[in-house]
């Protein structure tokens, strides 16, 4: 594995960090003996930055973290625990401290080693934590020792990044980034900015959500095929990420087999500067291709959810998306009915359902309008015919 360096304290982290956002599940929880093997095989190959959050997996994220760390799995002097405070659960000043209390417990921890204010969506959210102190928090808890570097995550513009960036003394921040998102949200400019000012950057969806992993449209892996070696397109979005130097850790939520050895592998392999402009434009040509195809910016990280009305919101636009990326035509639609429409989940959670109350929006870091985005899933994706089609896929299935 490979490290660098974080330039406020020297902390030398694995330049894959292990997201603790979508561990493997089994009957809706985590599946703690597949996702406990998969850590330990990380840590065999020199992983030692762990990334959750107050909310991930309703909190079981924090818990199971807490069980590898008490017997021993995840040694606590060799590897660097990050957890974040949620701007949507601080009602009163006393409400952040209630919730890192809670959070070492759950960790099993007398500190974690970096603490976020958990991504900042908008100006109102943060000039909020603002006003109700939550920067004299941060230095008393880094006073106190119970939590070693302060940082952010960040889902809004680059003003207003560049506007908390000049805060506070961030020991680090972490920002969406890939090669489609390079002038959304903070971006290259972002990313730079931060980096020139002596903060580290950690990227988060680093695959878009896995949309640049997997199956890739056939126009972009006619692209792909031209780079030499025959990586795939999953090494190369996270080599075009390691390629710069402003990139200290790219955050992996890594829950099958095989990604997590191919990440370690594609870490292994990866340089600052690697790749030539022949390369780099190739990364130009494939984006235009993501762009021209995707309805859509959703990453699927699920902050919508629960929706009331019980829409699976990132299945949707998946299935839709996919609907123009990869052609699929009415094996697509099928597919969508197959997988919203009640036969492999009980519960039905349609676009359509949509009531458009609009929880789901305040809660979206890319800032879609869900419901009006739904509504033409719906419209695309559903018929008058859906009934009958969804009556013979449970028979046949």
């Amino acid at each position: 594995m490979k490290y660098r360096k974080v330039k406020k304290n020297g902390d030398e982290i694995s330049i894959l960090g292990y997201g603790c956002m979508r561990f493997p599940t089994k009957f809706g929880m985590i599946n703690e003996e597949k996702a406990e093997a998969q850590i330990k095989y990380a840590l065999n190959h020199g992983v030692n930055y762990f990334d959750t959050a107050y909310p991930y997996h309703a909190g079981a994220s924090e818990k199971f973290l807490g069980k590898l760390i008490s017997k021993g799995t995840i040694k606590r002097d060799e590897n660097y625990i990050t957890t974040k405070l949620p701007p949507f659960s601080v009602k009163t000043k006393e409400d952040m401290e209630k919730i890192f209390q809670e959070q070492l417990k759950r960790l099993k921890t007398e500190y974690v080693d970096y603490y976020l204010l958990h991504g900042i969506t908008d100006s109102a959210g943060w000039h909020r934590m603002l006003e109700l102190g939550v920067l004299d928090f941060f230095d008393r808890i880094k006073d106190e020792g119970r939590a070693k570097h302060i940082g952010f995550s960040f889902h809004s513009h680059i003003n207003l990044f560049k506007e908390m960036v000049d805060a506070y003394d961030w020991d680090m921040c972490q920002i969406q980034y890939n090669f489609l998102d390079e002038t959304i949200q903070a971006g290259t400019e972002g990313l730079e900015y931060a980096y020139d000012k002596g903060i580290s950057v950690f990227i988060m969806e680093p695959l878009r959500g896995g949309s640049l992993a997997g199956e890739v449209p056939k126009n972009a892996q006619s692209i792909w095929d031209e780079v030499s070696g025959n990586p795939s397109a999953a090494r190369l979005a996270l080599q075009w990420l390691w390629n710069q130097k402003e990139v200290t850790c790219v955050l992996s939520g890594m829950n099958d087999d095989k990604h997590i050895q191919e990440n370690i592998e594609s870490a292994n392999e990866s340089s600052i500067n690697m790749f030539n402009n022949d390369t780099l434009e190739k990364f130009d040509r494939v984006k235009k291709v993501y762009q021209e195809s995707t309805k859509v910016p959703c990453t699927g990280c699920s902050y919508c959810l629960p929706c009331p009305a019980k829409v699976n919101i990132p299945l949707a636009f998946q299935n839709y998306n996919n609907m123009f990326l990869f052609d699929a035509g009415i094996g697509g639609k099928i597919f969508y009915q197959t997988q919203l429409g009640g036969i492999m989940n009980e519960e039905l959670a349609l676009a359509s359902q949509c009531i458009s109350c609009n929880k789901c929006v305040e809660h979206c870091p890319q800032h879609i309008d869900i419901p009006k985005e739904l509504k033409k899933v719906a419209d695309y994706m559903e018929g008058p015919m859906d009934k009958p089609l969804r009556w013979l896929l449970n028979k046949v299935l």
